[in-house]
């Protein structure tokens, strides 16, 4: 078997499964020429067009390499696609290259590796037809030689003919030109490749510039998007901004105009202060002439007083002169006193209680309307009742007919004669006429109504003579220091399905005392003393107003469930009786 270390490289060069990618194998390649050129070895092709082609890298048709001729003997390496194993052999092969002699037997040595095989044709011996040494040895030189071929064989003889120099020149040229053509392919191969990379890194260069403007544009779109809403916003408030300094500015507007009516106003009551003022004036200069002139008045006054002094002796004089007369008027008043008795004695016969018996009648002790009912005081008027001993007798109005008559009245409103915007002493007191308009007062009912139980009546009338009324089984009102409040129970009626006095109890109140449960103070609002609670839903002491002028009015005199909050009554009475009357 034969080997070499050129053979061996160049082996190395052509597989470049082993070796690693294509820049080393292109450059092995090329170190494996020149080796195999500095060795004497020439590489001749057996193929048509001249040359082994190459083809990414690895030889893809077959080819041959060939050594040159040596003494008639040579070695090949032949690539084929469908061998697998190695193998040696004996046989021959034909033919001699460049010396034109017949083909002789041949030994040669076949190795495969993959789709490669080499096979190596052995030189014969050193006296055959044709041999000559491959490689002329210089004398001298020792037997050894790195780029010689080692073989089982002896060394060739080192002479060679100066035929076989050429002949190898000859190749070495053509193995010169062959390694230019493969080394000018390995160029344009690594050009496309170049170019093919330079495209490959172009277009993922490409990519990625892509990839990332895609990313740029979606967070450009995203900051456009956060940019649009924040200018939103920032408009949003501009508005808001802009309607809040609108609204501030007709606000101030509006307080200009008033304070420009304020100043105004202020203007005026200046003036009619100072016209004020000079009225004032002029009233204190007039008083002070009034003043002169009483004085003046004072004196005269006196003068005539003296004058009525005399007269006043005359006068006296007169009197005892007329005392001397008394007797015959005495006799005269004697003889009327006789016939009175007459007429008594005959009225008292015909069955008439003259007026005299009546007043007699009156003289007794009555402590409400409902025992002068019982006592046969059946007519309504003006009648005289004391609550005890101990308490002043008091003129109250008693109502002898309605709802079984007996009935004290407490309040009664009818023409608007007496104005009921009273201080809480009046309305403690009582005024007014007990035959017409008039409160009986609040410390007179307290005292009444607390020695029995009593009911309370209310009858009202409106503007076109419909009545109605309103009655309490239970009525009585607290002390004074419980601010008169009233207590109320059972109501029922035709003045409406509710009650309009607040029936769990309220405390009474005037313009000057408010014991309200309103911060407005009722008593000025809706004007009179009553129990307003809340400014609740009656007032039978408000403003009296005429008819034509009674519509609307919510200080007037209302029962809210009878007529509605703002009809004000032509007519009221309240009126209290014994609960156990009947």
């Amino acid at each position: 078997m034969v080997h070499t270390r050129c053979h061996w490289a160049t082996r190395a060069a052509l597989f470049p499964e082993e070796e690693g990618k294509k820049g080393t194998f292109k450059r092995r390649v090329l170190q494996a020429s020149r080796k195999v050129c500095a060795a004497g070895l020439c590489l001749v092709s057996s193929s048509p067009s001249g040359g082994c082609q190459l083809r990414s890298g690895r030889a893809k048709e077959e080819h041959r390499w060939h050594h040159c001729d040596l003494g008639g003997q040579r070695w090949q390496q032949q690539c084929s696609g469908s061998s697998s194993s190695s193998s040696s052999s004996g046989s021959t092969a034909g033919g001699r290259e460049g010396s034109g002699s017949s083909s002789s037997s041949r030994r040669y040595h076949r190795v495969q590796h993959g789709q490669c095989t080499y096979t190596f044709i052995l030189p014969e011996g050193e006296g055959g037809p044709g041999g000559t040494p491959c490689r002329e040895a210089k004398a001298g030189t020792p037997a050894y030689n790195a780029n010689a071929l080692q073989r089982d064989a002896p060394p060739p003889e080192p002479d060679f003919s100066s035929q076989k120099i050429q002949q190898l020149e000859h190749v070495m040229e053509n193995y010169t030109q062959w390694l230019q053509k493969i080394e000018s392919y390995i160029r344009e191969s690594m050009k496309m490749e170049m170019a093919q990379l330079q495209q490959s890194a172009v277009h993922n260069h490409t990519a990625a510039m892509l990839e990332m403007g895609t990313s740029l544009l979606s967070r450009t779109a995203e900051q456009t998007r956060k940019l649009t809403d924040v200018e939103t916003q920032v408009l949003n408030q501009t508005s808001r901004l802009e309607i809040q300094l609108l609204e501030n500015s007709l606000s101030t507007n509006k307080l200009e105009k008033q304070l420009m009516l304020q100043t105004n106003e202020i203007s005026k009551l200046h003036d009619k202060n100072g016209f004020l003022e000079q009225k004032m004036q002029e009233m204190e200069s007039r008083h002070r002439e009034e003043l002169e002139a009483l004085k003046d008045e004072k004196g005269d006054l006196q003068s005539l007083v003296g004058k009525q002094l005399g007269v006043i002796r005359e006068l006296e004089d007169q009197l005892g002169r007329a005392t001397g007369n008394s007797s015959a008027l005495q006799r005269q008043q004697q003889d009327l006193m006789d016939t009175v008795h007459n007429l008594l004695n005959l009225c008292a016969k015909e069955g008439v209680i003259p007026n005299s018996t009546k007043q007699t009648e009156e003289e007794k002790t009555f402590k409400d309307c409902a025992e002068l009912y019982k006592a046969g005081f059946q007519k309504n008027g003006v009648y005289t009742i004391q609550i005890n001993n101990l308490e002043p007798k008091k003129q109250v109005y008693c109502n002898m007919e309605s709802a079984g008559g007996g009935w004290t009245v407490l309040q009664h409103r009818e023409d608007g004669s007496v104005d009921f915007q009273r201080t809480w002493k009046d309305y403690k007191m009582g005024f007014g006429s007990v035959s017409g308009e008039h409160w009986l007062g609040n410390e007179f009912v307290y005292q009444l109504t607390n020695q029995q139980q009593y009911a309370l009546r209310v009858e009202l009338t409106d503007w076109d003579g419909h009545q109605a009324f309103s009655q309490y089984d239970r009525f009585h009102i607290g002390t004074e220091k419980q601010n008169y409040r009233l207590f109320l129970k059972s109501h029922t009626g035709t003045a409406g399905r509710l009650s309009s006095l607040v029936i769990h109890g309220a405390d009474f109140s005037t313009k000057d005392v408010d014991n309200d449960n309103c911060m407005c103070k009722c008593a000025l609002m809706l004007t009179g003393g009553w129990w307003f609670d809340a400014c609740g839903p009656s007032n039978l002491n408000g403003m009296y107003y005429n008819q034509g002028q009674h519509v609307g009015k919510l200080n007037g005199i209302k029962w809210h469930y009878f007529k509605g909050p703002s009809y004000s009554l032509r007519a009221t009475t309240m009126m209290i009786r014994p609960l156990d009357f009947l």
